[in-house]
């Protein structure tokens, strides 16, 4: 996905709000965004990183 597209970023700060995600996360979510090719995707992708990363 790219960053730079209006309507990824209004879907981004809709999952910041929602998710009430912190600092780290939102830094991890745009690391991962352009790994990313959709929302869904991007969703399974934090979810991975925050299980490799507790672990």
């Amino acid at each position: 996905m790219n960053i730079n597209d209006k309507s990824v970023l209004e879907m981004l700060n809709k999952l910041i709000m929602i998710d009430r995600l912190n600092k780290n996360q939102v830094l991890q979510m745009v690391n991962l965004v352009s790994l990313s090719n959709d929302f869904k995707d991007l969703k399974d992708n934090l979810k991975w990183e925050s299980f490799n990363s507790s672990q």
